[in-house]
């Protein structure tokens, strides 16, 4: 079945924040050529039924930008974003982690790998705020965790978290696709990850607890995420720009003291221990 891909130019640091703004509002997929350069390229595939302008003012105004960038809009077979989105994703490869697609080569030795090819959920770990989580589950986990993920998307972080040793991994997201693709990856990735949407989550604390979504939705969620924490969880957030990270913290400020613990190009993410 065709679809519809969106296409724009602009600034690369803006570019980024679009694309979890377009993803966040409806997009299927998202893609940024010549991310090193001052100025990127954006993509975003749509359904044949979805209003891509429509959807492109609302992320717009969701990151605070203007919305009279010119843009254009064209059908495309399904076997043409495929092979695009194939030629772009490359694998990453961290200090206890590697991720790749399906056609990649693994490679030899003690890395634990991940597999998971670009699809109609966020989460390939190409995007910066995606390598801060995965370097903060690095650092932090060491096996029989109980971690919640929230704002799953393709389940990248929770299947790495389930890889890096979790007992218990619960991966919640407001789109029933993103859950979908969760419990889907997760088989394919030959590990347990309880996949659910927001209202269908039991009771509990966790000892780990991750989001990586965007600013304002993370203020939002201040109450039902520190309500999952005890004394000694540990949070990180990320999606979120450096110049948001004041806001971000302060909404936390009554049960974590959140600090940057690491910034990637523009990104920072936020970590900090409940008490």
């Amino acid at each position: 079945m065709p679809s519809l891909a969106l296409r724009l130019e602009l600034e690369t640091a803006t570019a980024e924040a679009l694309s979890d703004a377009l993803l966040e509002a409806g997009a299927q997929s998202v893609s940024i050529e010549s991310p090193a350069g001052p100025r990127s390229v954006l993509s975003a595939l749509f359904a044949t039924s979805d209003d891509p302008a429509a959807t492109l003012r609302r992320a717009l105004e969701s990151c605070g930008q203007a919305t009279d960038l010119r843009y254009t809009v064209q059908t495309v077979p399904d076997h043409d974003w495929v092979r695009r989105s194939q030629s772009q994703f490359r694998p990453l490869e961290l200090s206890r982690l590697w991720i790749g697609a399906s056609w990649h080569q693994a490679p030899a030795g003690p890395k634990l790998v991940v597999r998971i090819d670009p699809g109609l959920a966020f989460g390939t770990g190409s995007h910066p705020t995606t390598r801060l989580v995965l370097h903060f589950l690095e650092q932090t986990l060491r096996g029989g965790e109980r971690v919640l993920d929230y704002g799953c998307g393709s389940g990248l972080l929770a299947i790495a978290a389930a890889k890096l040793g979790a007992s218990r991994v619960v991966a919640v997201d407001i789109d029933p696709q993103a859950v979908a693709v969760t419990q889907e990856n997760s088989r394919a990735n030959r590990v347990t990850v309880e996949a659910l949407p927001p209202e269908a989550l039991p009771p509990g604390r966790y000892d780990v607890i991750v989001a990586n979504i965007l600013a304002q939705p993370l203020i939002d969620l201040a109450a039902a995420l520190t309500a999952r924490a005890g004394q000694g969880t540990r949070l990180a957030l990320a999606g979120i720009l450096e110049s948001q990270a004041d806001d971000v913290a302060h909404a936390y400020a009554g049960r974590f003291e959140l600090k940057v613990a690491g910034r990637d190009d523009g990104w920072a993410l936020l970590a900090g221990v409940g008490r």
